[in-house]
């Protein structure tokens, strides 16, 4: 009698309490993590987030072995309907391309647009390469061996810079081309921003990219890169910003945009907004919602202290507007 009542009790709780998994994107983990923690302190609901890349976040909601999936890469309608999917942006943030060179500190770097596609290329291969040294004649550059560094996942970071490098290098478009895994010319690939960010860390004279966050986790140097204007910018909460203000958030388009090489005079090239993909008739999706529910209510602060510019309210309205027209409750 003891066991079954402890059968019955524990069915009870895990129904009351249900645990949510999701998984993908690493590039708003940081964000996600914060989040998640804060929410299970006020509703006892727990809720696993693996770290995994957009490509394997993508893979497995269409397997629908996890309750949510996170994409920096936004899939479109015919693809989500395919797949019986809903999907959401949450955030925006910035790419940030990240080096380790001795005596060269954060934002003293400058990489034009022909600089950085030919780096990636492997056309240019040493620091002190003439034009490197053109746009820092102040900087004591070491005539040593770029070591780049690039995912070697499937990554909506990879997409969205290798996207970036098709827009501003037709040779890139050409040869090489956008998307989450690619065959890259040169380098050494890392799993995910988390280890793009140590073996920056840990290899002299580096260079890579990963997502602001980690950038500041990690306490890694950016360089100041060049927007449609040609003017030198670095990654701060205005200039991401002033990309995201263009963003079109269109519902009966399941809020597909893309946000790179934004016109604007201080307005940052490389600006992504992230994504969230869920079954329409999951059996946990309305709690998945409440979640973001939450997230959208209590999480833009702790997200500005890490590098995110949050979703306009006008914009959460809408995506509130899109869960409910899709029979979804947000009742928290």
């Amino acid at each position: 009698m003891k066991s079954l009542i402890f059968l019955l009790l524990s069915a009870f709780y895990l129904n009351a309490n249900p645990i949510i998994n999701g998984a993908g994107a690493s590039f708003p983990a940081h964000a996600y993590m914060s989040w998640l923690k804060s929410y299970e302190k006020t509703s006892g609901i727990k809720i696993n987030y693996q770290s995994i890349g957009s490509g394997g976040g993508i893979k497995q909601i269409k397997a629908k072995t996890i309750d949510f999936g996170a994409s920096d890469e936004p899939l479109k309608s015919n693809e989500l309907a395919k797949n019986n999917l809903l999907q959401f942006p949450t955030l925006s943030g910035a790419i940030v391309l990240v080096y380790n060179i001795e005596g060269i500190e954060d934002n003293q770097l400058k990489l034009s647009n022909e600089t950085i596609s030919d780096i990636f290329l492997g056309k240019i291969t040493q620091w002190n390469d003439p034009r490197i040294i053109k746009d820092n004649p102040n900087l004591k550059l070491p005539s040593s061996k770029i070591e780049v560094i690039h995912r070697s996942d499937g990554s909506g970071t990879t997409y969205n810079f290798t996207l970036f490098l098709s827009k501003i290098s037709k040779k890139w478009a050409q040869e090489i081309g956008f998307g989450k895994a690619i065959s890259w010319p040169i380098g050494i690939g890392a799993k995910g921003n988390e280890g793009l960010s140590y073996l920056i860390k840990q290899t002299k004279n580096s260079l890579g990219y990963v997502e602001l966050s980690y950038k500041q986790y990690m306490n890694l140097n950016a360089a100041q890169i060049q927007n449609t204007q040609k003017n030198w910018v670095k990654a701060d909460l205005k200039s991401i910003e002033n990309a995201s203000k263009n963003a079109i958030w269109d519902k009966n388009k399941d809020f597909y945009t893309e946000l790179i090489n934004q016109k604007g005079r201080d307005t940052y090239p490389i600006v992504s907004a992230t994504f969230i993909l869920v079954p329409k008739e999951g059996k946990n999706t309305p709690n998945v919602i409440r979640f973001f529910n939450f997230a959208f209510l209590n999480g833009d602060e702790e997200a500005i202290k890490m590098g995110f510019i949050p979703l306009p309210q006008k914009v959460k309205n809408i995506i509130k507007d899109y869960w409910k027209s899709n029979g979804i409750s947000i009742q928290n």
